[in-house]
């Protein structure tokens, strides 16, 4: 395809909403694409995070915000009690395991059956062209839709008085799209690279956890319309208290490096509310690129 090509089909399909001045995602072989993500790598190799701002043209902001707080009331919503690997909390484990730690959860998510595909999300997540650049970002080949039905296009909620605790995600890495602002509150909190595929460092996590870490802990201020590119694998991370009376809405954009990743019965339950046959049949077989806790 060539760059005049490239340009029609990015307009005529999902990247229309991206401000192309800023992120030329309809010349993936011109100069613009390739400075934006060498500037993405870099930041990704020092911190595992990455934020485009008015990635979404500024005409289209409060279109996508709209939009995504008329699906927000399809949110299943769950007040649980959890751990930051989201595993089973009456699963034993040793004395000073950070497992062991657990927390109330009070966010939301709309899974990705109850989000329409004419959506601004939803369009820029199944782009050929916005997953081209996801991968190039990511120094990938390729990246994968997740092949779980539920939670590889999702909006999160987290409404006033509650927060999304300390966690790590299943995928490798998540791409989010911020798309309202709390009033106060919900700060974006991370721990670069605190594991690795090969290396749980519990000690470093136990310290985050029990307020000990404080010097291994980033925080970011998103705003609508913002664009974050993270490694949430290996990152310990969440979202701070929710204040006021406006909640936080955040479409997550989950792609794998591997096909058919889907998601544990487990913390799809916990996530969702609900399983659905895909779940049931990979549970077991679970596809994953290490062997650490989920």
């Amino acid at each position: 395809m060539g760059a005049a090509e490239a340009r029609a089909a990015g307009r005529a399909a999902g990247t229309e909403p991206v401000d192309t001045a800023l992120y030329p995602l309809d010349e993936p072989d011109g100069t613009g694409w390739a400075a934006v993500v060498s500037r993405v790598r870099e930041e990704l190799a020092n911190s595992g995070c990455c934020v485009l701002p008015d990635f979404i043209r500024g005409a289209l902001q409060g279109r996508l915000r709209t939009e995504c707080a008329a699906i927000a009331p399809n949110a299943h919503y769950d007040v649980e009690t959890v751990n930051a690997y989201n595993t089973d909390i009456a699963a034993p484990l040793p004395d000073g395991h950070p497992g062991r730690i657990t927390v109330e959860r009070g966010n939301a998510f709309v899974a990705r059956d109850l989000i329409p595909r004419d959506l601004i999300v939803h369009r820029l997540y199944s782009d050929p062209l916005f997953q081209r650049f996801v991968a190039a970002c990511f120094g990938l080949p390729r990246v994968h839709e997740l092949a779980d039905p539920l939670s590889g296009l999702c909006l999160n909620v987290v409404n006033p008085g509650m927060e999304h605790p300390w966690h790590f995600d299943t995928n490798e890495f998540t791409v989010s799209l911020m798309t309202q602002l709390p009033q106060d509150g919900g700060v974006f909190e991370y721990c670069p690279n605190i594991r690795s595929a090969r290396d749980e460092n519990f000690a470093d996590v136990r310290a985050v956890l029990t307020g000990r870490g404080g010097h291994l802990v980033r925080r970011l201020e998103l705003r609508p319309g913002d664009l974050q590119l993270f490694k949430g694998r290996y990152s310990l991370h969440r979202v701070s208290e929710v204040r006021g009376d406006i909640a936080r809405h955040t479409a997550i954009l989950a792609y794998s490096e591997r096909p058919g990743v889907v998601g544990s019965v487990a913390r799809t339950r916990q996530l969702f509310g609900r399983v659905l046959p895909e779940h049931l049949a990979a549970e077991g077989r679970a596809v994953r690129v290490d062997a650490l806790l989920d």
